[in-house]
Order: C-alpha cells, then sequence, then structure tokens
C-alpha cells in the first residue's frame, strides 16, 4: 500500500502485476454476471417479473426466501471485497475529489441496488423490476469503468501525486 500512497508506483512492478491480474480476473467476473444475468432474464422488466416472481406458463416457480437469503449471503461478502478493492484503487488516480467521490459511492450503489431489487420484485412487487435492470447496468459499468482506470493508472503510469501529504489532485 505504501506504493500507492507516497507515489511509487512505478517503482514497483510486481504490485503493477498484481493490480493488472486481478483486473484480469474481474474482467472475467463481469463478463460472467453478464452470462448469468441473461441466462435467466433480459433487459426487460417481463423477464425480470417471471425471474423473481415466477411464470404458471413456463413452469417457473417463485424464488424462495431460503434461496434468495442463501444467494445474499455469499453475493453481500463477495461483492462487498470486490467494491473495496476496487474503490480503493480509485483513490489513487489523478482526478478530482468529487469524481473520487463518485467513483466510490456510485459502485457501492449500484451493487447494493442489483442485490437488493430482487427482493423488491419478490415481496414488494412487479413494479420494481426496473431497479434490477437499472442496477446490473450501473453496476456493470461502474465494475468496467474501475478496472479501465486502474489498468490506465498502470499502463500510463499516472497516480495522484503527493497524495499523503495532502497535496492537490490533478485536474
Amino acid at each position: 500500500m505504501r506504493f500507492t500512497v507516497t507515489g511509487e508506483w512505478d517503482q514497483n512492478r510486481l504490485l503493477q502485476v498484481v493490480v493488472v491480474l486481478y483486473c484480469f480476473f474481474v474482467i472475467l467476473l463481469w463478463a460472467t454476471n453478464w452470462m448469468l444475468y441473461f441466462d435467466s432474464m433480459d433487459l426487460t422488466t417481463a423477464s425480470v417479473v417471471d425471474h423473481y416472481l415466477g411464470n404458471e406458463a413456463e413452469f417457473r416457480a417463485p424464488r424462495t426466501f431460503r434461496g434468495m437469503v442463501e444467494l445474499a449471503h455469499f453475493h453481500l461478502f463477495a461483492m462487498g471485497m470486490l467494491m473495496m478493492v476496487l474503490t480503493h484503487l480509485a483513490l489513487f488516480i489523478p482526478v478530482r475529489t468529487e469524481w473520487k467521490i463518485a467513483l466510490i459511492v456510485v459502485p457501492y450503489f449500484s451493487a447494493l441496488a442489483s442485490e437488493g431489487a430482487g427482493w423488491l420484485v419478490r415481496w414488494g412487487g412487479a413494479g420494481f423490476a426496473w431497479t434490477k435492470i437499472a442496477g446490473i447496468l450501473l453496476l456493470q459499468g461502474s465494475l468496467a469503468l474501475l478496472v479501465a482506470i486502474a489498468l490506465w493508472s498502470v499502463f500510463a503510469g499516472r497516480q495522484a501525486e503527493n497524495y499523503s501529504e495532502g497535496g492537490e489532485d490533478w485536474d
């Protein structure tokens, strides 16, 4: 961590390799997120409603409380860890503080929206189906942006200078 805070990022190639390999895994996660989503739903509210509330014509049962709790149990931990690492990397890029706040808050919010949307649809009603679509689009977009910024930072050698000294970030 010292290397990202003190600006010695360029001097530690192994740290850069770790970040690049981590981003590779996140890219694979990103791709499988899409695969899993589109295996069950599409970007229509009707497909989201069918997924969570069931569809008698297709013999699809509604999602059970137990099944949703088991999925949430794993997802909340995994998404929290993913967001912590990715948004932490955003702290060390040369952009204004306002952008850093957005790069941190939006991914967390979108992950919560994507995870919570199923609960809203299942027990709040079909009218919440749009939250799943918005949540997955925002989540996937923010993950892609964070990975792109992390990779750009490694390959362009651009980190926030004087971060630990309270210096100004690049505009």
